[in-house]
């Protein structure tokens, strides 16, 4: 039995349309007894999606609905199965009084929430940073370096961590090694060990919980969790929660990567 932490839902217009029931059945027949729906919420006011299709997050007009349909769902399966719910978060530099309004207005309304990152600002504006290897190395040649873009990264996930989103503000950081997505494709030369020990130490210091996150598992061009081992054993021995999230934008996905996780072989149960 095990907890997942970090699920998206038909209310992702990049996911599914996969009903919030068949994740809560595929759920309880792998093990889940806790789940956090953790939707992308809407986007900041004045923030223009730069992904081509402009679908990153949920549309603020669907949000009210998204949690009507959850509470329903914690009635529903009272009893079998705890429902939390929550929202993926994006730290956008530059938007940060946006984002703290909207938390002030849908925070109270939340059980749970990510905060993480996805888009990079630089001088030529926003990138969406996992949204595909071809942008990715497009990004590669505006930054001149993979490791330009990791030190951006790695720069603007230490300010999300350090960021007043108010008191709303999401106590699990999502995905800390999200721009390894790519990482078979566009290697890089060195580990970015004191970037990241020095994210872990605001982690701490911040009370904050850690995403662990099995989706990169699934990714051809990964084929890690995020964070992988060694950062998410520093992470255990600092003693910073780590939660284990699938990531799942459709119901088959629950549960993904869970078996190459620390959690998975300290206690943690999860049926075949």
């Amino acid at each position: 039995m095990f907890r997942d932490g970090h699920v998206h839902s038909r209310f992702c217009p990049h996911g599914t349309k996969d009903s919030f029931e068949s994740y809560i059945e595929k759920a309880l027949s792998i093990g889940i007894k806790e789940i956090s729906f953790t939707e992308h919420a809407p986007l900041p006011e004045g923030f223009t999606d730069p992904v081509p299709q402009s679908d990153s997050a949920m549309d603020k007009d669907h949000l009210e609905a998204y949690l009507a349909e959850v509470d329903a769902l914690k009635r529903k399966y009272a009893g079998k199965i705890t429902i939390h719910a929550g929202l993926e978060v994006d730290f956008i530099e530059g938007y940060e009084s946006e984002t703290a309004q909207f938390l002030n207005l849908a925070g109270p309304f939340l059980d749970d929430a990510v905060l993480s990152v996805h888009f990079l600002k630089d001088a030529s504006g926003y990138d969406c940073v996992d949204y595909s290897p071809e942008h990715f190395g497009k990004m590669k040649e505006r930054y001149g370096s993979v490791e330009a873009i990791y030190e951006n990264y790695y720069r603007t996930l230490l300010k999300s961590i350090h960021s007043d989103l108010g008191p709303y503000k999401p106590k699990r950081i999502g995905h800390i090694t999200l721009i390894h997505k790519f990482q078979l494709k566009y290697p890089v030369e060195r580990a970015f060990t004191n970037e990241l020990d020095t994210v872990l130490k605001a982690v701490k210091e911040n009370g904050y919980e850690l995403d662990y996150n099995g989706a990169g598992t699934a990714k051809p061009l990964c084929r890690q969790t995020y964070p992988p081992r060694d950062i998410a054993e520093k992470a255990a021995a600092l003693g910073i929660p780590l939660i284990y999230g699938s990531d799942a934008h459709q119901a088959k996905e629950l549960g993904q990567g869970f078996d190459r996780t620390i959690l998975y072989e300290t206690g943690s149960d999860m049926k075949n």
